[in-house]
């Protein structure tokens, strides 16, 4: 998977995503994806803008998140999933991520 197939999953998924008033960033070494939830209906970008919460992983772990094969909280403990802001943002993110 790479940046820009992840970027284009989120574009297709965010007429559906909730307004939540806040933005999450997706750090990846090959780049990041930002998403804007404040607005009516989400944004996705690639810009490195300051978000409520920072989601710090690989492309690999985030597919296995995507498809069930990876546990999120084994994922964070493990320190596969860092996790930088808004906690209660980061506890929704199973639900973005499906």
């Amino acid at each position: 998977m790479t940046i820009e197939q992840v970027t284009e999953e989120f574009r297709k998924a965010a007429p559906g995503m909730p307004t939540l008033g806040k933005s999450l960033k997706f750090q990846f070494d090959e780049g990041i994806v930002f998403l804007d939830l404040t607005g009516e209906e989400a944004v996705i970008t690639n810009e490195d803008a300051e978000a409520d919460t920072t989601i710090i992983t690989s492309l690999a772990t985030l597919d296995g998140l995507r498809k069930g094969t990876v546990n999120p909280m084994m994922a964070v403990m493990s320190g596969k999933v860092k996790i930088k802001g808004d906690m209660a943002l980061a506890m929704k993110l199973q639900s973005l991520l499906s």
